[in-house]
């Protein structure tokens, strides 16, 4: 699948950078084997919303990336599949021909891809809308902080950021590099003291 260029990123690119707290995270992590799903729980969260590729699988690999197996069964443990929504940049956008790509991941990870008309950061209210819930219900697990942190910190959502990600092998070659600007983004931002927007679920 060819993934065309994200309109959203760039429109909302003068907002992030003008609001950025925006970009910061509430949870940083290596990757999804160190997020406290059942203290997530605990503190209010109801639903999750994961990123694809480099969160969950290699760029454009539909099953998930095997060390992962126990995380996810773990996440599973704590949340029904139904409280549970992948949405990526590319499975279930206009660019995934016929939804053939969401209906692939779907059976690999046994949860619902959401087809949306925008991409992330701009896919909120679709989102909401798909999960029937409220925006401080949800948290956001994700990569990349243009894309999945700024999408929940733009909604009133939990963001958690994933610092690791899986390969650059067969990633988008812009994202990769854009991914390696905010990790510097990142460390200038929390040097400089930089803090997420509120949420009820941040300790």
């Amino acid at each position: 699948m060819v993934q065309s260029l994200n309109l959203a990123a760039v429109r909302s690119a003068f907002t992030l950078l003008s609001h950025p707290r925006l970009l910061v995270p509430h949870l940083a992590v290596a990757d999804i084997r160190a997020i406290p799903f059942a203290a997530l729980r605990t503190a209010g969260i109801k639903y999750l919303v994961f990123d694809k590729d480099n969160c969950l699988t290699a760029p454009y690999i539909d099953s998930l990336h095997p060390p992962f197996a126990a995380a996810w069964h773990s996440c599973k443990a704590q949340y029904p599949a139904e409280n549970i929504l992948l949405v990526s940049n590319s499975a279930g956008t206009p660019d995934d021909t016929d939804g053939e790509a969401a209906l692939r991941v779907e059976r690999a990870l046994d949860v619902r891809v959401l087809r949306h008309r925008e991409k992330k950061p701009a896919c909120g209210a679709e989102i909401l809308e798909a999960l029937g819930a409220r925006p401080a219900e949800v948290a956001v697990v994700g990569d990349r902080l243009m894309t999945d942190v700024a999408l929940a910190n733009l909604n009133g959502m939990y963001a958690v950021w994933t610092t690791e990600i899986v390969t650059e092998k067969g990633d988008n070659p812009v994202a990769a590099a854009v991914r390696r600007l905010e990790h510097y983004l990142y460390a200038f931002l929390r040097k400089r003291g930089v803090q997420p927007p509120p949420h009820a679920a941040a300790k």
